[in-house]
């Protein structure tokens, strides 16, 4: 399970580092704008420059998946860019569902392999204990 995970960060970090590099120096040709609403969204993104915020955070996330350093830092980022990206291909643009659906599937094995990361996020009930005990406090429980 190790290989599957390292291979999968790799892969992962490499497909984001790739793309967010792309938003800034544009060396893959861009596709066709799509038609419809998805182009309407997707020129909305681009003209208000918020896609430029986006591909930053995908470089971001990707450099820290290649590096193996923070990866649940590096998912933490990646995980709403990728929800998003799914959505878009689920309700606007079906093309591009299956190399989604790729994305999320390493996205998981990744973060299956660092879940320990996250169990303190996935706790049903936290105890008080961060918060000091005073007369203020005591008062209030009663």
């Amino acid at each position: 399970m190790k290989i599957v995970s390292t291979i999968a960060r790799f892969l992962l970090g490499l497909v984001f580092v790739v793309f967010g590099l792309n938003g800034f120096l544009n060396f893959i040709p861009a596709p066709p704008p799509p038609t419809g609403i998805a182009g309407q969204f997707a020129g909305a993104l681009f003209l208000s420059h918020y896609l430029l915020v986006i591909m930053f955070i995908q470089l971001l996330g990707g450099i820290l998946l290649i590096a193996n350093r923070f990866v649940p830092m590096g998912l933490t980022l990646l995980g709403p860019v990728i929800v998003n990206i799914f959505f878009f291909h689920a309700l606007m643009d079906p093309s591009g569902l299956p190399r989604a659906a790729f994305v999320i599937i390493l996205w998981l094995v990744v973060a299956y392999s660092v879940r320990s990361a996250f169990a303190g996020i996935l706790q049903q009930r936290v105890d008080d204990l961060a918060v000091p005990k005073t007369q203020f406090t005591r008062a209030a429980a009663r």
